[in-house]
């Protein structure tokens, strides 16, 4: 039998202190619980612009007028929530952009039901996130716009530029994974293995809590373990506390996956590897990553279990693009958005290059030619205007 690496002595050891101790840190600890908490996340206002569906449109303006002419659509993955980005005062891309000047877009997936199920990658690129671009653009006057895409977002962020070239400025894609042909990490191994038909059969769509349970078997002596002794030994510590509440709710609030989203995704990335390879199709065109020639800004995290440097890397080789950039920062999957010392890093740079590119190119002065939406979905787009 296999000895198990999991530090079980080290654990116990840092539980059995000294009863005093415990009890003073337990008592501390209990005040601190008992008061008022802020817990608040996403605290940064915007306001609900667009909606189709589920899917809807956040805005964020920065104070006075913005420095830059083209805004920033940001797409987060249809796995968890795009609050990541805006976690807390201090800890927040979000506000970070703003500060720069930048206006910011991003999507808010919404919540997925039974009914979009057979909602594909399709459905999600070629309608709600092209209804989306032409919106921003459309609102702007503008030709083109940046996009920033995040893990699974910056897949479909990929795909769509590649497809739709002629709509974006600039390409940012942090954590996003091209390249699945790779041992590094058990997330890659574990996805070849799988069998999404049988999956989507049973469930329709993924369900959150599965997904969830899969991510903390990928680390459970850390992530089911060790994070909770952390917290048993800084309960006495309300900022600890607070931030760790915060990380809580956002780890669990996550919504299902579309069940047609989930089996592509498995079967064309993970398994066959097609988009770097250009060979993936989307809605029967093929994505042909060379058709890709706009600037590209490329991240990962040195220290990510879950996208690996590697599943990044190859993107900047395999686009059209000339002005590419590889950064890859000394953190993890989410460090690299909440960690307070790559927050004076990633996002500064992100606003930096985009900016510089911006101010770099002539402004076109080809006008956008308004059009109503595509239809992709079952109900009417109908932009929405509500402040938060």
């Amino acid at each position: 039998m296999t000895q198990s690496n999991i530090p079980v002595d080290l654990i116990m050891s840092k539980l059995a202190e000294a009863p005093e101790k415990a009890q003073v840190r337990a008592r501390k600890g209990s005040e601190v619980l008992l008061a008022d908490l802020d817990t608040e996340i996403a605290p940064t206002p915007y306001e609900i612009v667009y909606q189709e569906d589920r899917v809807k449109l956040k805005y964020y303006r920065p104070e006075g007028k913005p420095k830059y002419k083209t805004p920033l659509l940001v797409v987060y993955a249809l796995i968890n929530r795009e609050t990541m980005l805006d976690l807390q005062p201090g800890r927040s891309v979000v506000q970070t952009f703003l500060d720069h000047g930048l206006e910011v877009y991003m999507i808010d997936w919404g919540y997925p039901t039974r009914k979009d199920c057979f909602l594909g990658f399709d459905d999600h690129i070629n309608g709600y996130m092209d209804n989306v671009v032409d919106f921003i653009r459309q609102r702007h006057n503008l030709p083109k716009i940046h996009l920033m895409g995040i893990c699974m977002g910056g897949t479909f962020s990929v795909i769509y530029s590649a497809q739709h070239p002629e709509k974006i400025k600039n390409l940012v894609t942090t954590v996003t994974p091209t390249n699945f042909d790779t041992d590094k990490g058990l997330l890659h191994q574990w996805m070849r293995h799988i069998d999404p038909d049988a999956l989507v059969r049973t469930h329709g769509n993924l369900p959150a809590h599965v997904m969830n349970l899969g991510f903390l078997l990928l680390n459970p002596a850390r992530l089911m373990l060790d994070k909770y002794v952390g917290f048993f030994e800084n309960m006495d510590n309300k900022k600890f506390v607070e931030n760790f509440i915060r990380m809580e709710k956002w780890i669990f609030d996550s919504p299902d996956l579309p069940g047609a989203v989930f089996k592509k995704f498995i079967q064309d990335c993970y398994q066959q590897n097609l988009l770097i390879q250009s060979k993936l199709k989307v809605g029967g065109s093929p994505v042909n990553l060379t058709k890709i020639t706009v600037p590209l800004l490329n991240t990962s995290g040195l220290y990510d279990h879950l996208v690996p440097p590697e599943a990044c890397e190859r993107l900047t080789g395999a686009v059209g693009s000339k002005d590419t950039e590889d950064i890859c920062l000394r953190t993890g999957h989410i460090g690299i958005y909440v960690s307070s010392k790559t927050q004076a890093e990633f996002a500064p740079k992100i606003a930096g290059w985009l900016a510089a590119r911006d101010a770099q190119r002539k402004r076109s002065s080809k006008q956008v030619k308004k059009r109503a939406p595509k239809r992709t979905a079952r109900k009417t787009p109908q932009p929405k205007t509500a402040t938060i």
